[in-house]
């Protein structure tokens, strides 16, 4: 395959013709037409019945195209839904994501920072001679926990405290 990267060298002008995009970008001009009428937001007609011309960013767009045609191996349709996908921005989302993360935002994320850093600090004492471990809490602790926060214990079920469980019912064979 030919070397279609993404590192074209694009002179520093403002407008290209058709004939030096397909010179920059390797490509043939009935290639370039092609995508044209593929990818409608591709280069600017300056007059009625003028020819087309480039703008630098559409040079790119061409490069970019090329690059997912031949080296991503995507067809037109799927390279077309690449570049809609690259080009919608993040803000269009952005009153969902405000909801999401609510206000004060920059303010919680600076709190997780610091709790999260002082998770490292505590793991690193661990490796400087202090012990320092994560373990399961017991079985003892969590029985604990749960009579002294006000639930029944394991033994007591709803109304059942102090009765036996009736005994299971045998299959005749």
């Amino acid at each position: 395959m030919p070397d279609t990267s993404l590192q074209v060298a694009i002179p520093n002008r403002a407008l290209f013709k058709a004939a030096e995009v397909c010179d920059l970008v390797k490509v043939q001009p009935y290639v370039l037409r092609s995508w044209e009428v593929e990818f409608p937001k591709l280069g600017v007609s300056k007059a009625a019945g003028a020819p087309r011309v480039y703008r630098r960013a559409d040079v790119e767009q061409v490069a970019r195209i090329k690059h997912l045609l031949l080296v991503e191996g995507l067809t037109l349709a799927g390279a077309r839904r690449r570049l809609d996908e690259e080009a919608t921005p993040v803000a269009a989302d952005e009153p969902l994501i405000d909801e999401l993360i609510g206000e004060n935002a920059r303010q919680r994320l600076t709190e997780v920072k610091r709790g999260l850093q002082s998770i490292l600090d505590l793991l690193a004492m661990g490796k400087s001679g202090e012990e320092f471990r994560l373990a399961a809490p017991s079985l003892a602790s969590t029985n604990a926990r749960r009579t002294t926060s006000g639930d029944r214990p394991a033994a007591g079920r709803a109304g059942q405290k102090g009765r036996r469980a009736a005994p299971a019912r045998r299959r005749r064979a």
